[in-house]
């Protein structure tokens, strides 16, 4: 009888051991979804094609399709795009797993992304699909300001930000090419879509501030609590300039 209940016992041990194994150490509530829409009231601004004359490939390349400025672009249901909504306040100390290197593209003459958010210390990589040079500058006014030329055909060059900040980003050699660069200190972030729509990575229960930043239209905040594995969604609406 004494064996039978020690066989028993060492049985029920070692399923406890296992379970116990199977639950990550860190395992806590489980996060919940925070997404929703950007719009603004008002009638967006009408902008004039670009002027690419000063680079003849550029002229070529959009006779049948111009380029206009990106600093509005609005969508259905005055949706608005290139928005950063992001946690400025009450971040988790342990933010989702670190990203992959942003890339930052120059092809057809403008940037492919107009609006790039990556993290402090996160690589950017920078790359020219066009043929002919581009010369990329960040003015950046709290991190080290830089800008270097690149001609075709060379390897993309990788650059990493230490604070937070919303730089601007323009073209030395072609004035018309202009865009952001969002340096966020967390990883709870996103950047609307071509419907306004943006879908944080799961939050943890908590309080927190939600800021959507555009360039034109400038900032607002949310305040939201996190109590439950519930989604959540939050909008936020833009009044257009006069």
């Amino acid at each position: 009888m004494g064996m039978r209940f020690a066989t028993f016992s060492a049985v029920l041990l070692c399923s406890f051991a296992s379970l116990a194994t199977s639950i990550p150490a860190n395992a806590g509530p489980a996060g919940a979804t925070v997404s929703g829409k950007v719009t603004f009231t008002g009638t967006a601004p009408k902008f004039k094609p670009l002027d690419v004359s000063k680079e003849p490939p550029c002229v070529k390349m959009h006779e049948s399709q111009p380029l206009y400025p990106e600093t509005v672009v609005a969508g259905p249901g005055n949706s608005l795009r290139n928005v950063v909504v992001y946690v400025s306040g009450g971040a988790p100390s342990v933010g989702p797993p670190a990203l992959p290197p942003a890339i930052f593209d120059q092809q057809g003459c403008h940037y492919t992304t107009h609006v790039l958010a990556f993290r402090v210390g996160q690589e950017v990589k920078i790359s020219n699909s066009d043929p002919f040079s581009h010369n990329i500058h960040p003015i950046a006014r709290i991190n080290r300001e830089w800008n270097k030329i690149q001609p075709p055909g060379v390897p993309p060059f990788s650059y990493a930000y230490e604070q937070e900040e919303f730089i601007p980003v323009k073209c030395n050699i072609h004035p018309w090419m202009q865009g952001y660069f969002a340096v966020l200190k967390n990883g709870y972030f996103a950047v609307t879509d071509d419907s306004g729509h943006f879908n944080l990575p799961e939050l943890p229960p908590g309080h927190y501030t939600l800021t959507a930043w555009h360039e034109s239209f400038g900032t607002k905040t949310q305040e939201i609590t996190v109590s439950s594995s519930e989604p959540q969604t939050v909008n936020f609406v833009f009044a257009a300039k006069p």
